[in-house]
């Protein structure tokens, strides 16, 4: 026989219904008043009746429904205790059990204008009813003190089940809190992967573009240009699949095959001269600057920088006809400074249509920076101008 789960089963079922725990309550209240009517008693004392016993019960049974109308099963108690104590003769209680448990109940489930009631009523009937029975102080402390210890514990109940109730609306909310945080994370999350999707395959399809809308007219005048532009369009799918594959093995991190997903960084500040060139190959003249204190860079800020120049010489290369695009960074104490300006048709293009530089604004937003675009110098051509923070040089050493 598995005693263990018929334990838990039990005490399951105990604690599931609060009727099946007050009709329990009331079996054990009942036990407690049967010990006078089974203990030998004194030859002087009256017998011990079934009318007497069947009172005892009667006083206990309200018990019951103590959670539904605790004043009124209080009353009832009340009632049935003075009825057994004048009209029948039967073994008294060394405790008065139903009365405690009614008074528990009262100060535990009343509002406070009952509580007062019932208290000061039990205080009130309490000197008249140790009067008529031995009148002794003693019995008069003893009971004015079970009686308040019986309301001091329902007061007790009572708070505690506030604070239990306080903590599981703590943990509620927390809960939601955390959901909510986790549903902000993922989306956080899917606009920064599709942002990474987005300039990666933005940039490399205009580059290829560019190059297969050129390489007929190369072979037809320049076939050693031809060989050059397929080159370029080779290198840079290439290059967007590498990328791919990293982005999609981060992705599949933790199922099957994830053993095998690069773990490169995202490309840096360094990787903008090979940037540079491949969009060379376009026919762009590009002319790259850099200024400042150079030095290495936190990771998440190169590689938006990165992001940053790729996107904007993807514009370029698909809206600006440009002849000539300056890239130019400047290294501040603080912060890094990127513009990218060329000299095409300026802000009539619908460069901002897309999705391109509402992701290079967020990527700013998102290190606390900012990015403007617009009119290039005395409204010729496009600019890109994105300033991002990246901490002094001790700051990022430590």
């Amino acid at each position: 026989m598995d005693v263990r789960g018929a334990w838990k089963r039990l005490r399951g079922l105990w604690s599931a219904s609060p009727r099946v725990t007050d009709i329990g309550l009331v079996l054990l209240v009942q036990a407690a008043m049967t010990i006078p009517f089974v203990v030998p008693r004194a030859p002087e004392l009256p017998d011990a009746t079934w009318a007497s016993y069947g009172m005892t019960a009667l006083t206990a049974v309200p018990l019951v429904w103590r959670r539904r109308s605790p004043v009124v099963v209080f009353l009832a108690v009340l009632a049935a205790g003075t009825l057994y104590r004048f009209t029948l003769e039967g073994p008294g209680q060394p405790l008065p059990y139903p009365g405690l448990v009614a008074v528990h109940t009262v100060a535990a489930l009343s509002s406070p204008p009952k509580r007062l009631g019932v208290a000061l009523l039990t205080f009130v009937i309490i000197f008249p009813s140790v009067a008529t029975n031995s009148g002794d102080a003693k019995e008069l402390l003893f009971s004015l003190f079970v009686f308040g210890a019986a309301f001091v514990s329902g007061r007790l109940t009572d708070t505690r089940q506030a604070y239990i109730r306080a903590v599981e609306d703590r943990a509620a909310q927390l809960e939601r809190a955390n959901r909510i945080e986790a549903e902000q994370a993922a989306a956080r999350e899917r606009a920064r992967i599709a942002r990474e999707m987005h300039d990666i395959l933005s940039h490399a399809v205009s580059l290829m573009i560019v190059q297969a809308e050129a390489g007929p007219v190369a072979v037809r005048t320049a076939p050693e240009r031809a060989e050059a532009a397929f080159d370029a369009i080779s290198e840079t799918g290439r290059d967007a699949m590498t990328q791919l594959r990293r982005m999609l093995g981060v992705l599949r991190e933790g199922g099957p095959g994830s053993d095998c997903a690069p773990r490169e960084p995202q490309p840096g500040l360094a990787a903008l001269p090979g940037l540079v060139e491949r969009v060379r190959g376009s026919g762009l003249t590009i002319v790259h600057e850099t200024s400042g204190d150079v030095r290495p860079l936190p990771a998440d800020a190169e590689a938006t920088a990165h992001r940053v120049v790729q996107e904007a010489l993807t514009n370029v290369v698909r809206h600006a006809e440009a002849t000539t695009v300056r890239v130019r960074l400047v290294y501040e104490e603080d912060r890094l400074e990127i513009t990218v300006t060329d000299d095409g048709r300026g802000p009539a293009t619908a460069r901002g249509g897309g999705h391109g530089l509402i992701g290079v604004r967020e990527r700013a937003a998102a290190h606390g920076g900012t990015a403007r675009t617009g009119p290039g110098p005395e409204g010729r051509g496009f600019e890109v101008a994105v300033t991002v923070p990246v901490g002094s040089r001790a700051e990022v050493g430590s």
